[in-house]
């Protein structure tokens, strides 16, 4: 979590370097993660389970507790020396720190197999709480059974181009009843071009609420009844099911660097939560990489804006157009730091992030990069 010790072990001391006004010690306190403390004397918050791991005093790098003394004051090595164990452990970054910023988001890799909401009652365009909706596809379910009520929101592509700087990744919005029309407003975006290979990366459901199932398939009816129960959003024809998880998140976060570096280009900023184009601190961004890439739940990432490519106005005169200038005779301007995000959720090929700091705002396109990243 903390400071290397700078005689044993140089490599972490060079990897973790202290902040300058760091004090002598510091006394653990009820409420802490080690992501805070971490940031409070480090400049690379996400190095602390390495350096703890430096410290052959430390048992368990994920283990600290409330009155433990953490010493600084040595040639800036870290001590701990044990506190009474009166109380839970310090965790990293708590489910409870960070769920009210998430959303229930997900992707899944095909809507054609899911439950979905064919009528409502009393024939209603929208249903809410205390309503019924009727679902066809959940033959055999029993009374009592519980489903959250998703939205197909969005449609996630790669579009592959050979030979230039990055990839381009899509998200298409969908109606409710999943599907996408040639009337969205998104056919330049959408273009594909001959030389490149599209990757379908998966469909983002977001969950609109739950419900309970009172009536299956019976005496000839063909649908099941679900009462909703629960505050939420309205819900539509067309709307998917899926069965409620008890545990849809970690209970805590262990924040690391990326177990691999992905190829520039590759891991970018595909959406912003709530249709938003920009996010910053506490927002939710998805990201185009998942568990095929090597991200798990606590990989950070530090997000950079790309560096345009101009005309050189100087040498290549003022009236220079940049339109018609090539590609080969610009200048590449350097990446943008933005800030840096935590992955909570992870799929196949996406991830879901949230931005745990930012200098500022996060766009959809920017590129996520190791959290050490110079540039």
């Amino acid at each position: 979590m903390l400071v290397a010790a700078l005689l044993t072990v140089a490599a972490y001391a060079a990897a973790a370097e202290l902040r300058g006004d760091h004090p002598d010690s510091y006394v653990v306190k009820r409420g802490d993660t080690l992501w805070d403390i971490s940031a409070r004397f480090l400049k690379k918050p996400w190095l602390w389970p390495e350096i703890w791991q430096a410290n052959p005093q430390i048992k368990n790098p994920h283990l600290i507790y409330p009155g433990d003394v953490i010493s600084l004051a040595y040639l800036d090595r870290v001590a701990v020396q044990p506190g009474e164990r009166k109380e839970s452990p310090v965790n990293a970054v708590p489910l409870s720190e960070v769920e009210p910023f998430l959303k229930d988001s997900r992707i899944v890799s095909s809507l054609d197999n899911l439950p979905y909401v064919v009528g409502l009652e009393d024939n209603r365009l929208r249903a809410s709480r205390g309503q019924v909706a009727y679902i066809r596809g959940l033959e055999g379910a029993a009374p009592g059974q519980r489903y959250l009520v998703v939205r197909a929101e969005k449609r996630y592509r790669m579009l592959e181009r050979a030979g230039m700087c990055c990839d381009l990744f899509q998200s298409q919005d969908l109606d409710a009843r999943g599907h996408h029309g040639l009337d969205d407003g998104t056919l330049w975006s959408n273009a594909v071009f001959p030389t490149g290979n599209t990757e379908f990366l998966g469909y983002e459901l977001i969950t609109q609420t739950t419900g309970t199932v009172t009536r299956g398939e019976v005496a000839g009816i063909q649908a099941s009844t679900l009462l909703l129960d629960s505050e939420g959003h309205d819900v539509r024809v067309g709307d998917r099911l899926l069965p409620v998880q008890a545990q849809p998140y970690d209970l805590q976060f262990f924040p690391h660097p990326p177990k691999q570096q992905a190829e520039y280009g590759r891991l970018t900023v595909m959406a912003v939560a709530d249709g938003y184009k920009f996010g910053g601190t506490h927002d939710v961004i998805a990201i185009s990489g998942g568990a095929r890439e090597g991200i798990d739940n606590g990989t950070v990432f530090s997000i950079w804006r790309r560096g345009n490519s101009v005309t050189d106005r100087t040498k290549d005169g003022l009236d220079a157009n940049e339109d018609l200038t090539l590609s080969e005779h610009k200048v590449r301007l350097p990446d943008e730091f933005a800030g840096h995000a935590m992955v909570f959720r992870t799929f196949d090929n996406v991830s879901y992030a949230l931005v745990m700091s930012s200098v500022k705002p996060a766009r959809v396109g920017y590129e996520l990069k190791h959290p050490d990243a110079p540039y």
